[in-house]
């Protein structure tokens, strides 16, 4: 596979008025390829002060047009494992694959993954433990896709990206805290728990207490957001499987919880006359199975 060897400069422009007018200040950011070769491989990403491992895939033949996804791992933070599972399937669509590690070390517990890292103590949120938006493990996926175009040939503008289980809540509320991110195309498979999209209910249930009440409700759902569920992913005994009032509120198993967020979207749309991308859907015969769900998000995604 030819890689890009060439700097990539992405230019923040600042702009501050004055009497005399607009100044104006160029701020340079290079990013470095790296060599990415053809087949399945794994790279360390540095962001901020952290190494992230990203495995990924990438197809014998690559043109400007290739497709970019993302695929983020469950709680139990095997990226390897979840890379390996949406290979066949890219290797017939013929398209990249990057699942990045959102790793313990570098970010500990469902605070640092399943809620982004956004306030120190995600069940407990205050405008005075808010992270800054860079220490947000959220903020890895656009410079990491920036990383990825100055890497191969691709010239994508946009990607997709899907998540399993808990990685299914970390692409959710990614949409949520990122409205503003290059996604095309996204998959939630599973999760575990959901942020309904409501005002009246505190994060990490609600959007209360939270900068996602500044969000364009409208804008949301404008998202081609899919969510995926199967029939047997039903058991509210799960290991890991979050109870509590406010998480029982949603139902008491994945299936339910996943019906409960999609209704609760489409009354919202329903009620205000809004266009809604959002889609459901039910995968007959399927448990909490990472290798289901992938094939079945990457139909959604590529048929």
């Amino acid at each position: 596979m030819r890689i890009k060897f060439i700097q990539i400069f992405l230019v923040t422009f600042i702009f501050s008025c004055s009497p005399t007018g607009v100044d104006f200040i160029a701020d340079p950011v290079v990013i470095e390829p790296v060599e990415l070769e053809s087949g399945t491989g794994v790279f360390i990403y540095e962001y901020l002060d952290k190494d992230i491992e990203v495995f990924y895939y990438t197809p014998e033949n690559i043109s400007q047009n290739t497709t970019v996804v993302f695929t983020m791992h469950g709680s139990g933070r095997d990226a390897e494992a979840t890379r390996n599972a949406m290979v066949s399937k890219a290797i017939e669509h013929n398209f990249i694959v990057i699942a990045p590690k959102i790793s313990q070390e570098n970010f500990s517990g469902g605070d640092g993954y399943n809620l982004g890292n956004v306030f120190e103590d995600g069940d407990n949120p205050s405008e005075a433990t808010i992270n800054s938006e860079e220490e947000w493990s959220f903020s890895i996926i656009e410079p990491l896709f920036d990383q990825i175009i100055a890497s191969t040939e691709t010239t994508v503008e946009t990607y997709h990206i899907t998540g399993f289980s808990a990685g299914a809540q970390f692409v959710h509320r990614f949409m949520f805290f990122k409205p503003e991110a290059r996604y095309d195309k996204i998959v939630i498979s599973a999760a575990g728990w959901y942020t309904v999209m409501d005002n009246n209910i505190s994060f990490p249930y609600g959007f209360k207490n939270s900068p996602l009440t500044n969000n364009s409700i409208q804008g949301l759902l404008n998202n081609s957001l899919h969510i995926q569920v199967g029939s047997l992913d039903n058991d509210p005994n799960a290991p890991g499987l979050r109870h509590n009032d406010y998480a029982d509120a949603q139902g008491l198993h994945r299936l339910e919880r996943g019906i409960h967020f999609y209704d609760r979207a489409q009354l919202i749309a329903q009620n205000n006359s809004y266009n809604s991308n959002w889609s459901f859907t039910i995968i007959n015969g399927i448990g909490h199975n990472l290798q289901g769900y992938t094939d079945s998000a990457c139909d959604l995604i590529f048929n």
